[in-house]
């Protein structure tokens, strides 16, 4: 039987410092390998080398968290949690070595055991747990709270399966499974003794309490238990590690022995399986009602599993709700958890007894809200009759807010019947929708947009009675990087070259990029600068060869587009104009054009018809241009499979021209354009998202802007927007419509294209044919310009060195700031000690 002093000499044994040094590295390291993942020097692979490397700098990470956590206990600050149904991590480990300060350690380490670093790390799988920009600004974010010691928390989903594989056959894309944790993953810890019932169905009943108060009380009939699994995120040069828990879905019931002994063998493990489903798949397929009844459930599981953990945490320091909002400060990132507003009602309200007004004035002192797109279509809705199946006490109080909003609006006598539609989340007509973005404004107390064009055109375009009735709700936060992992990590011989001049203070403060400017005259770091470019491209060449079987030449112009795929973002816009190349140069075999190799990369999702139709029509291309003898040693085009976070590190470095091509005003704000840049990668844009911004800061004269202007865009489409007008007038389009109608690229697929040719010649949603000739003219300039070695090679310095606006940690400052009010705190070093290597280059 243990005692208290049993105990005590537990917690001793744990507060013995610890200092790591190589030595003891090694030693925990060997450890690691011999005894967790129990192997010999007989068979040890590069993956057990891989798994033990994890497990120790893991171990690091947790001694770091533990004293993180147990300071925000000790001193209760105020804590941000950031709710997504993403986060795009990408690989862990490198990062974390690191941001943890012992990379060349471990590197040294490695190297003296017969092991190369790099290689370890090409073992590890992405985890895919997004779908794009979202999922990996949520991740950045998560990487700057860390190392600017904010209290933060992320919460989300560890799905079984992230973001499907992407195979190219015939052109066309496949979905495949990604089983990133087919092997396990090392950065996890599973909590299973801390874990909370999610319920979902039923009806709600009432119930009269002693003083006669009608109490309504939800009564649900499926429960389903949410497991945490908890992600260390080290900052980078501080001792700060804070917490990413991510929740698994786990059946109530494991195992119903009535079935199985009746020889029921698979209704026996039904319900597990179906419950589990909940957190088997990143966004399942949303086209039939169960898809729409999944996500939806996805959603309410995230949410109401947080809000139990946050109150949980706020509990053990607190007997009341006094002080919750000057505690705790909510992001919903994006409208996926906004239905987090109603359950927080729903728990002041019928469990912990609160008044409507008291309830509603702490919930949206704690929310505010994070939009991220302008596309109306994009705009979350559910069916009223889906919530009311699935949440039946949540719609209750959905209406409720509704009700008293509108009311409230329509006493101020400042709003007309319009706006008061416009601003109802209830969307009237045949089939009742609840308007997701519209809960989660009257639900906050801040709302922003993610660039200065987005924040703007949410209070003229898209909340406009909004903006009208509560204005003080309104800010911007431009997005933002973290240039530890894409400079740093990504591009570490261009970050070692900046060290040797300006130190290692941009890691931490990417304004210090400023001065490189200082060094645009000095010959030995230009051409250093240009070797460097060269070397990334090399190491691109060579995985284009390994994924595609495509040879390019590293000495052409780089010209990348790679982003999830949807029709305002463009690609088609790209394709077209490679086309008109390939036109051009058949018509005039002398027709000078600078070599180049147009890279594209990015998913489409599995049931967006067009957008994979667009991948069809550029692998289509491609094939044809790389097979024509005439074209293919002047341009080339490459379609890499599987775009992900750990081919982004690879492409960014290597990429000359950066293609940001959105028709204005459709784009929230984008973060490849940053990452691009930051890597010395020019811009080819629209006066569309954060692409205005980043003009702004490195120059006109370091941009290539081209097409029309937002307000342009939205004049034209109201006057009447005819892409057949553009199409009479430009032999060129015309040239490349008829090779698209007449399925040259495919002679024995009848039709295949059509689609395409139809849609841009009826409608062409998107304007590409209003800036198809503006976006030609303007790479005719990329061209003349990239002939010149040495002005290219300035432009693309003052790119990198005007890049320090966007960083994340500039974001995530004004976040705290001006809408969360969280300062930073410093946590003191575990007894796990080791010392930062500054020097690390």
């Amino acid at each position: 039987m243990s005692d208290t002093t049993s105990h005590d000499r537990v917690w001793e044994l744990m507060e013995v410092e610890r200092p790591i040094n190589k030595e003891a590295l090694e030693k925990h390291f060997v450890h690691h390998l011999q005894y967790s993942v129990g192997k010999h020097r007989f068979n040890t692979q590069n993956q057990d080398i891989y798994k033990a490397l994890s497990l120790t700098i893991r171990d690091l990470m947790v001694d770091r968290l533990n004293e993180t956590q147990h300071n925000y206990r000790i001193k209760n600050p105020k804590r941000i949690y950031y709710l997504s149904l993403e986060f795009l991590i990408g690989r862990t480990l490198t990062n974390a070595l690191i941001n943890l300060g012992v990379d060349k350690l471990v590197e040294e380490m490695l190297t003296g055991m017969g092991y190369d670093l790099n290689e370890i790390t090409e073992c590890e799988a992405d985890a895919g747990l997004g779908n794009g920009g979202l999922g990996r600004l949520a991740a950045c974010f998560m990487d700057s709270m860390a190392t600017l010691n904010l209290p933060g928390y992320g919460y989300g989903i560890r799905y079984d399966y992230g973001i499907f594989n992407q195979h190219i056959e015939n052109g066309a894309q496949i979905e495949k499974p990604d089983h990133w944790l087919s092997d396990g993953s090392p950065w996890g810890l599973v909590r299973a003794d801390t874990y909370y019932q999610v319920h979902f169905y039923g009806h709600v009943g009432h119930k009269v309490d002693p003083t006669g108060k009608v109490i309504q009380q939800w009564i649900p009939v499926e429960t389903v238990l949410a497991v945490p699994h908890d992600y260390p995120v080290p900052g980078y040069n501080t001792t700060t590690v804070n917490n990413l828990r991510l929740w698994s879905s786990r059946s109530s019931e494991e195992f119903n022995l009535d079935y199985f002994n009746h020889g029921d063998y698979g209704k026996a493990v039904e319900d597990k399986q179906k419950t589990e489903n909940i957190s088997k798949v990143l966004y399942p397929n949303d086209v039939t009602e169960q898809g729409k009844l999944l996500r939806l459930k996805q959603q309410y599981f995230m949410v109401s599993a947080s809000l139990q953990d946050i109150i949980n945490r706020y509990k053990r320091a607190n007997t009341n709700y006094n002080k919750f909002a000057d505690e705790v400060a909510i992001q919903l990132n994006d409208t996926h958890p906004s239905i987090a507003i109603p359950e927080l009602m729903r728990i002041l309200i019928d469990i912990e007894k609160m008044d409507w007004d008291e309830a509603w004035s702490i919930t949206t002192k704690v929310f505010s809200y994070t939009n991220h797109t302008v596309l109306p279509e994009a705009l979350e809705t559910w069916n009223v009759s889906l919530i009311e199946y699935l949440l039946p006490r949540h719609i209750q109080i959905i209406y409720e807010i509704n009700f008293r909003f509108l009311e409230e609006a329509k006493v101020s006598g400042t709003m007309t019947d319009e706006e008061l539609s416009q601003m109802s989340i209830v969307q009237e007509g045949g089939d009742k929708k609840l308007r997701m973005a519209n809960l989660a404004v009257i639900g906050s107390h801040k709302v922003n947009g993610v660039a200065a064009l987005h924040s703007e055109l949410l209070k003229t375009i898209v909340f406009p009675a909004f903006y009208k009735y509560t204005p003080e709700k309104f800010t911007n936060k431009t997005n933002g990087i973290t240039q530890r992992r894409f400079l740093l990590k990504a591009n570490p011989s261009l970050s070692k070259l900046i060290y040797s001049k300006i130190g290692d203070k941009f890691i931490s403060n990417l304004s210090a990029l400023k001065e490189i400017e200082g060094y645009l005259g000095d010959k030995e770091f230009c051409e250093n600068w240009r070797l460097i470019k060269k070397e990334n491209k090399e190491k691109l060449a060579k995985v284009i060869l390994s994924e595609t079987g495509i040879v390019v030449d590293t000495d052409s112009l780089f010209d990348v587009q790679v982003k999830r795929f949807h029709e305002y973002k463009r690609q088609l816009l790209n394709i077209l104009h490679v086309i008109g190349l390939y036109v051009q140069i058949h018509r005039d075999p002398n027709f000078e054009v600078l070599p180049r190799t147009f890279i594209f990369g990015g998913k489409a999702a599995p049931g967006y018809y067009m957008a994979k139709l667009i991948i069809r029509l550029i692998n289509a291309v491609a094939s044809k241009i790389n097979s024509d003898p005439l074209v293919r040693d002047r341009i080339k085009v490459v379609f890499l499979p599987n775009y992900r976070v750990s081919q982004a590190e690879i492409i960014f470095p290597a990429s000359d021209l950066s293609e940001q091509i959105s028709t204005a005003g459709t784009e929230a704000s984008g973060t490849g354009n940053m990452k691009f840049a930051l890597n010395g990668a020019l811009t080819i844009g629209t006066l569309d998202g954060a692409n205005i911004e980043i003009m702004e800061e490195v120059g006109e004269e370091n941009i290539y802007i081209f097409g029309l202007k937002a307000n342009e865009v939205f004049e034209l489409k109201h006057k009447g927007y005819d892409p057949k007008e553009y199409l009479d007038k430009n032999s060129i389009l015309q040239n490349i419509f008829t090779l698209i109608k007449e399925n040259f690229f495919i002679p024995d697929a009848s039709d295949l294209f059509k689609p395409i040719y139809d849609s841009l010649t009826t409608t062409d949603t998107y304007m590409l044919l209003a800036d198809y000739q503006s976006y030609a003219d303007c790479q005719k300039i990329v061209s003349k310009d990239y002939k010149n070695t040495d002005s290219w090679t300035k432009k693309s310095i003052l790119n990198v060195a005007r890049m320090g606006k966007f960083s994340s940690d500039r974001t995530i400052m004004e976040y705290a700031n001006e809408i969360w009010k969280v300062k930073q705190m410093e946590v003191k070093p575990p007894k796990t000690t080791f010392k930062i290597v500054n020097d690390r280059f």
